[in-house]
């Protein structure tokens, strides 16, 4: 492994940069926010990165702390890779570089990849701007492309995960990645989108009724 490359400056943000700066390592972590992770997993989840530059920046990770490795039990018998503590601490990091870099959203290009539980993270922010939430509240977003989940004041470290929900959610969000694209950008709010029609929410409760802004109709979420 080599050694950690420093700005060798007595800054806080320099120290920061000296762990994360580097290409792909917040994308990284992005992906991990969504729990462990395989290592071809996550290399199918972050289009263009090489495998040695990946495998590079996981080892960068586990050195500075904010990675580790562990080998799931059989019968998968597979390595994954998850953030510590530390690592998980980088969230609002991540959610005010989504803020900052929000507006460059507003055209995608034709080369950019996309996957549904990117979006994870800004409809997140949306959500827990939102009055109504009581406690940890479980949230499935379901899109053409995918589906995903969020948890919603959750205080064990959980932040979202890729595909349905593991237990019956308290809301469930319908919608599509167009409306996503706009929400992300901030040319749509919640509420208007709502109200629009573009987003159908699902549930009981405060939080369902918060979403929806009691403009529509909240349908209840089917029985199984």
């Amino acid at each position: 492994m080599s050694p950690r490359r420093s700005y060798d400056q007595y800054c806080s943000t320099a120290r920061a940069l000296d762990v994360v700066g580097d290409r792909w390592t917040l994308l990284i972590v992005r992906e991990l926010l969504a729990g462990p992770r395989r290592y071809t997993d996550l290399h199918a989840d972050l289009p263009g990165v090489s495998t040695d530059v990946l495998a590079s920046r996981l080892k960068d990770m586990e050195r500075d702390g904010i990675a580790t490795r562990r080998r799931l039990p059989p019968p998968a018998a597979a390595y994954v890779y998850e953030l510590t503590e530390r690592g998980r601490d980088l969230l609002p990091v991540l959610q005010a570089l989504g803020v900052w870099g929000a507006s460059a959203l507003a055209e995608r290009r034709p080369t950019d990849a996309v996957r549904a539980h990117w979006f994870a993270l800004p409809l997140l922010r949306l959500i827990e701007g939102d009055e109504g939430r009581e406690g940890e509240q479980l949230v499935e977003v379901r899109l053409e492309e995918g589906v995903f989940h969020l948890w919603v004041g959750a205080q064990d470290g959980r932040v979202y995960g890729d595909g349905a929900a593991p237990r019956e959610p308290d809301v469930r969000l319908t919608l599509d990645v167009d409306t996503c694209e706009e929400l992300s950008h901030g040319a749509l709010t919640l509420g208007q989108a709502v109200l629009d029609g573009r987003v159908v929410v699902a549930g009981e409760g405060a939080l369902a009724e918060a979403l929806s802004g009691k403009r529509r109709p909240v349908e209840p979420l089917p029985a199984h």
